[in-house]
């Protein structure tokens, strides 16, 4: 038996520049503050500035089966959202991971003033805080549950905690508001995994409850 953390399973215009300015900068804190551990297992220590891509593995696993089930969960920060079933499952104040060995669907939810917008989010930022970051795309898509940011991106896993090594991960982040708060659902797998099936799946299974 697993413990509980981890189991189965009227504005003058500078007024409004301000306001504008401070929702985006609010998003930014909530994007990059919940998202410290979205992509995985959160970062043990910072990302080194010069850290470079490493190579895509040539036989990568981490694809999720088409016959996988996929079981409904309900999270006490009001959301529900389908996942593998038999992934381990992390619990943590803001959220939750499913994962199995280097593939992970996280979510993180925080307070949020105003929906996000692709165009508050910044590349730069994106890059910056995580490792060897390359963005592919940054857009708009209507999920079943509502409307969500896109990021699409590639970047380095978290070191090995017993050989070091890394891999190259594919990765789509979804940033979906409602309810006065903010999802950041992130799904990781490496990079030449085909999961684009289940990962659609996973993200318009999402919803606010």
């Amino acid at each position: 038996m697993r413990s509980a953390t981890e189991q189965r399973a009227g504005d003058t215009p500078f007024s409004t520049t301000i306001r504008h300015t401070t929702r985006r900068s609010m998003l930014m804190a909530v994007l990059f503050g919940c998202a410290a551990g979205a992509a995985g297992i959160a970062p043990a220590r910072a990302a080194p500035a010069q850290e470079s891509a490493v190579a895509p593995e040539k036989n990568p696993p981490g694809d999720i089966p088409d016959d996988q089930v996929f079981v409904t969960y309900q999270a006490p920060q009001g959301f529900t959202l389908k996942v593998p079933e038999g992934w381990a499952r992390t619990d943590n104040p803001s959220g939750v991971t499913f994962a199995d060995k280097y593939g992970t669907v996280a979510v993180s939810v925080a307070p949020a003033t105003a929906a996000p917008t692709a165009a508050a989010v910044k590349a730069a930022d994106l890059v910056k805080a995580g490792r060897a970051v390359k963005i592919a795309a940054i857009d708009t898509r209507m999920l079943p549950g509502g409307q969500a940011v896109r990021i699409a991106y590639t970047s380095n896993s978290e070191p090995n905690s017993v050989t070091d090594k890394r891999i190259r991960l594919e990765n789509e982040r979804f940033l979906i508001g409602g309810a006065g708060k903010l999802a950041i659902l992130t799904l990781s797998a490496p990079a030449g995994a085909d999961n684009a099936d289940q990962w659609k799946l996973i993200a318009d299974s999402f919803r606010w409850r």
